[in-house]
């Protein structure tokens, strides 16, 4: 039984999952168990315990009722900070910065020593091909 997972809502489910299935197996480990490019989910697990899924967003719009609310927030309002980031411990930062960018991902900071986060911490920043934030992360 998967006690706790994130769960991804993609509109672009293609991009999104092969993004996913260059990433994840040489950061984390976890191998992809279901799913196709095609959607609506894939999973990936590590030890049989799920550690992300992607779900077509418009389908779970559908059933929960929200289909009718914009995707993005509506013309002439502030964007907002992140409310969620994807961890990744790493053995080296720079190396897995630049697997993902090679696999559609954008950066927004690169390879950093942040001792005032953690003794020898070293961390990187990027977005997925949806604009999720994502840090990769050494110590």
């Amino acid at each position: 039984m998967d006690a706790l997972y994130h769960r991804l809502l993609v509109a672009d489910f293609p991009a999104c999952y092969d993004f996913y299935r260059a990433v994840l197996p040489p950061l984390t480990g976890a191998a992809p168990v279901k799913g196709t490019p095609d959607g609506p989910y894939a999973t990936w697990d590590l030890d049989g315990q799920a550690v992300l899924s992607l779900f077509d967003r418009s389908l779970l719009a559908s059933a929960v009722g929200t289909a009718a609310l914009p995707s993005e927030p509506a013309a002439g309002t502030t964007a907002a900070q992140d409310g969620s980031m994807l961890v990744f411990r790493v053995e080296d930062v720079g190396p897995a910065l630049d697997l993902c960018l090679r696999h559609g991902g954008s950066p927004v900071a690169g390879p950093t020593d942040r001792p005032a986060w953690g003794p020898g911490l070293r961390t990187a920043h990027l977005r997925d091909p949806e604009g999720r934030l994502i840090e990769l992360q050494s110590y």
